[in-house]
């Protein structure tokens, strides 16, 4: 679910992640994989935004996640207007 809401393809992932593609498709089978991989993976996509929820956290339902909400653009300040930004 978290790939889908970014995006990204599991290659994207693992480039991000650091981690090869074989172990990622080793943690999709749910095979036991090194500690410092499930920290990478979850680095990577907290990261780009995702939000872990345990259990009842903003829904019911289970355990998920969810993007962080995206940041306003304030567009350009008065005190930055000039000529040449002038749209």
């Amino acid at each position: 679910m978290a790939l889908a809401g970014l995006g990204w393809l599991p290659e994207d992932l693992a480039r991000e992640a650091g981690v090869p593609l074989e172990a990622l498709q080793r943690f999709d089978r749910g095979e036991i994989l090194p500690h410092g991989v499930y920290a990478a993976l979850r680095d990577a996509l907290h990261g780009a935004g995702v939000i872990f929820e345990d259990d009842g956290q903003m829904v019911e339902g289970g355990p998920g996640v969810r993007l962080r909400r995206a940041q306003a653009d304030e567009g350009t300040r008065p005190e930055e207007l000039s000529s040449a930004n002038d749209g």
